[in-house]
C-alpha cells in the first residue's frame, strides 16, 4: 500500500530553517506530483507547495513564496521542503501529500494520498 512518511520537524527560533523530507513507498513516484499542506492549531490545512512529478514545475503559497522551497529526488523516492526564514505563524503540522492525477495542484482535494505529519514549532 502507499505510504508517505514526513520527518524533520522540529523545534527552530525564528529567523532559522528546517528542511522536511517525505519518503514514499507504494507508488509509481517518478510520475506523481506531490505537495506540502499544513494545519496550525484551530485553523483550517491550507497549501504551502507543490511540485511536478519531473521537478520542473512549482508552485508555493504567498505567504511562503522566497522563503521555502520545494524539491524531489525521483531516485529516493523523497520530496523535500527546505524552510528558511521562519517565523511564528509557520508554526504547523506539515504534511506530504501525492496526486496521481494532476500535474501539481494547490486544491486538496487533488491529493490522492497523505502522510501522517510532522510538527514544526517556531519560537518568537
Amino acid at each position: 500500500q502507499v505510504q508517505l512518511v514526513e520527518s524533520g520537524g522540529g523545534l527552530v527560533q525564528a529567523g532559522g530553517s528546517l528542511r522536511l523530507s517525505c519518503a514514499a513507498s507504494g507508488l509509481t513516484f517518478s510520475t506523481t506530483a506531490m505537495g506540502w499542506f499544513r494545519q496550525a492549531a484551530g485553523k483550517a490545512r491550507e497549501f504551502v507547495a507543490a511540485i511536478s512529478w519531473t521537478g520542473r514545475g512549482t508552485r508555493y503559497a504567498d505567504s511562503v513564496k522566497g522563503r521555502f522551497t520545494i524539491s524531489r529526488d525521483n531516485a529516493k523516492n523523497t520530496v523535500y521542503l527546505q524552510m528558511n526564514s521562519l517565523k511564528p505563524e509557520d508554526t504547523a503540522v506539515y504534511y506530504c501529500a501525492a496526486d496521481q492525477r494532476t500535474p501539481f495542484s494547490r486544491v486538496e482535494s487533488r491529493y490522492d494520498y497523505w502522510g501522517q505529519g510532522t510538527q514544526v514549532t517556531v519560537s518568537s
